[in-house]
């Protein structure tokens, strides 16, 4: 206890000459050389609070992120398709139909357990539980698992054996493309310690200690202390199978955007966590690019902005007129400074998926007020604009959107709330607009916002069309044809407008010149080697 609580002392120590330099916009801006942080703790800032950290349940991307430093997978996505080893050292299938896992002999949990097949089979059965609330559609292409990646009869997932301790086999219901099954369960799901869970009542898992004070876990860190909206503290892992981490402790900050570039100038900060989730603010950018000891980096974003209609509020004529209304290249230049893309589609132009034949909707005024008269839509009903709390450029944008939309004759009203709110109202669908992103994933297939039983599907939308592209493409093995399916799907959901894809911010990803490691080109995979990063 003493040895954390002389981190979390030196951590006050210097949150406090943060806080005192953050009151002094001026002499951060003049100061022109960076701190270093302490040498033993990673300090890393994120801009999207965590809310919610179940390891089933937990939707937001910050949240997905962090716990990857204190639960492991069973594989890593390092770069796109490049799937790494973790707790599964081999994951292979001869006929893409039926797979055999092969975990790691030396894996433990934090409680010296071996981390064996029977943990690995408990979670995926957890999983696809009915009776317990989980996000993500990882399990769908399973025998015997329905639409929503759930159960259809029983507690047991069919074909889903552990073989000995070290070894899992299963079967999806069809043969399907390797790389989507080892992203979609290779990479998402959380294993968990089976002798520490499964003595949980179903009922009492969402807040249990198990899920939200974790002392048995599998990762690289250990969770010390979680204070929601504040800081993850977690320490290392000495009994890692993949190596004791060299950095002793990590703090995750949570703070705005405003401070971040302040906070990174000071030493209170190591390195942002970028992605979406750690961003600092554009005019901030050349000031931090010119701070001696700050390593700064632009590069193409996985994460897509989106403003998601209803769909039960919104007939099609009323999401198109939207669709037109808004100046999309007006947000990425006035507010961007140019520094993102304006997106056709769910996917980025970092995905090899977009569809680069679909030209955005064009910024039309006319074109909208034309598919306003197509609708019996009463433009004197007020619509509520939701936008989440903390990234200011999608805050800044609310404006610029409420702004188009009048001028077409709608009346906009904007209401505000911190993300983890924001991210419940959207999905149980209690909003008429969300301002919301989501980091696109390698693989195409987005049935979890889009498809009809999609855990996260925040329009709402029931679309036949979309649910039988959807299916289809995961269900295709060739990677050609897949791509043809995911066209067809872009130009379907242009068509539908269940949401107007807005701008994909480019990645600034920044660090103090003392951290040896960091963010990846990739994103998603850039704590993959995080036990050999070091600080100097």
């Amino acid at each position: 206890m003493k040895k954390y609580g002389k981190k979390l002392i030196s951590f006050l120590a210097v949150a406090s000459l943060v806080t005192l330099a953050a009151c002094s916009d001026t002499d951060a801006e003049t100061t022109k050389s960076a701190a270093s942080s302490s040498k033993d703790t990673l300090y890393v800032g994120v801009t999207n609070p965590m809310g919610n950290i179940s390891p089933l349940n937990a939707a937001g991307v910050s949240t997905r992120w962090v716990q990857r430093l204190y639960f492991d997978t069973l594989l890593e996505m390092t770069s796109p398709l490049g799937f790494q080893a973790k707790l599964a050292d081999s994951f292979e299938t001869t006929d893409n139909q039926n797979y055999t896992i092969k975990l790691n002999q030396d894996a433990v949990w934090t409680d010296g357990t071996s981390i064996t097949a029977d943990d690995v089979v408990f979670t995926m059965n957890l999983f696809a539980n009915p009776e317990v609330e989980t996000t993500g559609l990882y399990l769908t292409s399973l025998e015997g698992v329905d639409e929503s990646g759930k159960l259809e009869s029983g507690t047991e997932i069919p074909n889903l054996v552990a073989v000995d301790d070290k070894t899992v086999t299963f079967k999806t219901k069809s043969p399907m493309d390797p790389n989507y099954v080892k992203e979609m369960i290779g990479t998402n799901i959380f294993v968990q310690p089976k002798h520490v869970v499964e003595s949980i009542a179903i009922g009492e898992l969402a807040g249990s200690d198990a899920f939200n004070k974790p002392t048995v876990t599998s990762g690289p860190y250990k969770f010390i202390d979680y204070v929601q909206d504040s800081y993850l503290e977690l320490a290392a892992n000495d009994t890692y199978y993949r190596g004791e981490p060299e950095i002793p402790a990590v703090f995750i900050r949570v703070m705005s955007a405003t401070n971040l570039a302040t906070e990174l100038q000071t030493g209170g900060v190591t390195m942002n966590a970028s992605g979406g989730i750690g961003e600092i603010s554009i005019s901030d950018i050349e000031m931090v690019q010119n701070v001696e000891g700050l390593d700064v980096t632009v590069q193409p974003a996985w994460t897509n902005q989106f403003m998601y209609y209803n769909t039960e509020r919104f007939d099609e004529n009323i999401r198109l007129a939207m669709s037109h209304a808004v100046n999309r290249d007006t947000i990425v230049d006035n507010l961007l400074q140019g520094n993102a893309e304006v997106t056709n589609g769910p996917y980025t132009s970092a995905s090899p998926y977009m569809n680069e034949e679909l030209e955005p909707l064009a910024y039309d005024p006319e074109i909208a007020k034309d598919y306003i008269a197509k609708s019996d839509y009463d433009m004197a009903d007020p619509i509520e604009l939701m936008v989440p709390t903390g990234n200011k450029v999608r805050e800044q944008s609310a404006n610029l959107i409420e702004q188009d939309l009048e001028a077409v004759g709608f009346t906009v009203e904007q209401v505000t709330y911190d993300f983890p709110t924001t991210l419940e109202k959207a999905k149980l669908g209690d909003y008429d607009l969300y301002l919301g992103g989501i980091s696109v994933p390698v693989d195409p297939d987005l049935t979890s916002y889009f498809g009809s039983a999609g855990s996260s599907n925040y329009t709402q939308l029931k679309s036949p069309e979309i649910d039988a592209l959807l299916e289809q493409g995961k269900s295709e093995t060739d990677s050609t044809k897949r791509i043809a399916i995911y066209n067809e799907f872009q130009e379907l959901m242009q068509e539908q407008a269940p949401m107007l894809p807005l701008y994909s911010q480019n990645d600034i990803v920044i660090k103090n010149d003392s951290l040896n490691g960091g963010i990846n080109e990739y994103w998603a995979g850039s704590l993959y080697n995080l036990q050999d990063w070091t600080l100097e």
